[in-house]
């Protein structure tokens, strides 16, 4: 793995989305979300983070690596991959939902669309070629039945 696949990993990326939405409350205060607003987001953000759990515990029982850029081992179609083929990535874009919206946050709308594209971009279509190569029996079947993302 290069020094910079070590970096581009995508927790560095949804850090630097929640660093633009914490910078923008920051200075402009976000816009009033009310205690909706905050329970909304904050459910999902929990949703996100119960995603991901769940993600990398599936990882761990089927002694696999959710490390992208590496070849897994296994490939995962139960449990929280039966309803998204990318339960850690959605469980981000979740994240991000949920922080921008409690803080009032309008960079957030343009923040997440940009994070999908940039993962499916820097990310999944990479994950999904080594899976169809890896495992060209099961992968045609589980990627027509199951989403990418939702």
């Amino acid at each position: 793995m290069t020094r910079w696949q070590m970096i581009d990993i995508p927790p560095v990326w949804l850090f630097a989305g929640l660093g633009v939405i914490w910078t923008e409350h920051a200075v402009t205060g976000g816009l009033p979300v009310g205690a909706l607003g905050a329970g909304i987001g904050g459910s999902l953000v929990a949703l996100g983070l119960g995603l991901m759990a769940a993600a990398l515990w599936a990882f761990y029982r089927a002694n696999t690596t959710p490390i992208p850029h590496q070849a897994p081992d296994a490939m995962i179609t139960t449990g929280v991959f039966a309803l998204t083929r990318n339960p850690i990535y959605l469980g981000d874009a979740l994240v991000i939902a949920g922080v921008g919206m409690s803080n009032g946050a309008v960079l957030s709308l343009v923040i997440l669309p940009v994070f999908v594209w940039l993962i499916t971009r820097r990310f999944i279509r990479a994950e999904e070629a080594r899976l169809a190569a890896g495992f060209p029996e099961t992968w045609p079947t589980y990627r027509d039945r199951v989403r990418r993302w939702i």
